[in-house]
């Protein structure tokens, strides 16, 4: 079940082989709940993402619009002002191998992921799942990056307001697999994409519970696993902790959803997260 992943994204790129992938958080955004502001500048995305690779981040995944619960939407043309000059910045950068960083763009938008791919992004990291702007998956079919399929219920604003499932890994499953051949008619190949069950996207802490506890479920798609917990607000309900106190938690439950099958791991702490993922597999 844990070989080792490969991940096809623009270019003919393919990260891997590996064990596992972790993707380094670079926030350009003033609200984010963990560390908004703080990477504003192209020079301070730089810098944070000099570190974030130095600790051996396979990708970088820059945001330039919040997507807590709760948080406001922000229009294509000032998300494209926060984006564009830190993904510059860091692939001005060089990697150990002399490549450019793998950069990834979290971005709904078709307009934002379309200049985020012409100025070398190779991956989308979409939290509406091509829902939002049904003309990001005309850019998808078109560039054929890596893609990140998330599931959500409902859009940012008030996705936890009540979410209700019935089964909320058998709801997943089943929205994955619509999504899944919906892009693969619209012409992304199958080998791009891997699948992100969305923890704390319109979900309770039961719900976000039973999703880490059933990871191996999503496998049965044939596709990586994307696992984007790093310091959620699940580690305040279930243990009482701070913004400022999940690292271990977050830490913790990135070896523990490996060990069930979750591949690609999507952190702001980039070397705790390949210690605990180093541990893992070593006594898996």
């Amino acid at each position: 079940m844990l070989g080792n992943i490969n991940w096809q994204v623009m270019g003919g790129r393919v990260l891997g082989p590996a064990p596992f992938l972790v993707a380094g958080i670079l926030n350009v955004t003033p609200d984010s709940f963990y560390d908004g502001g703080a990477h504003e500048l192209p020079e301070q995305a730089a810098a944070h993402a000099a570190r974030l690779l130095a600790e051996g981040a396979d990708m970088l995944d820059v945001g330039g619009e919040s997507t807590r619960p709760g948080a406001r939407s922000v229009n294509a043309a000032e998300e494209i002002s926060r984006v564009m000059p830190a993904i510059q910045a860091v692939l001005a950068l060089r990697c150990a191998d002399g490549q450019a960083p793998a950069v990834s763009v979290d971005t709904y938008k078709a307009e934002v992921a379309a200049r985020a791919l012409d100025a070398g992004a190779v991956i989308v990291n979409d939290v509406s799942a091509c829902r939002f702007d049904q003309e990001l998956a005309d850019v998808l079919a078109q560039h054929k990056p890596g893609y990140v399929l998330m599931h959500s219920q409902g859009r940012p604003a008030d996705m936890q307001k009540a979410p209700v499932y019935a089964d909320v890994v058998e709801d997943i499953l089943a929205f994955f697999e619509e999504r899944l051949d919906y892009l693969v008619c619209r012409g992304l190949p199958e080998a791009c994409i891997v699948l992100d069950p969305g923890i704390g996207f319109g979900k309770t802490l039961a719900h976000n519970l039973d999703i880490l506890r059933r990871v191996d479920k999503f496998l049965s798609l044939g596709r990586p696993v994307y696992m984007g917990l790093s310091n959620k607000s699940l580690w305040q309900k279930l243990l009482g902790l701070g913004p400022l106190e999940r690292q271990v938690a977050t830490a913790v439950a990135t070896a523990l959803t490996w060990s069930k099958g979750a591949s690609i791991h999507r952190v702001h702490e980039v070397a705790l997260a390949r210690q605990s993922l180093r541990i893992a597999e070593a006594i898996g």
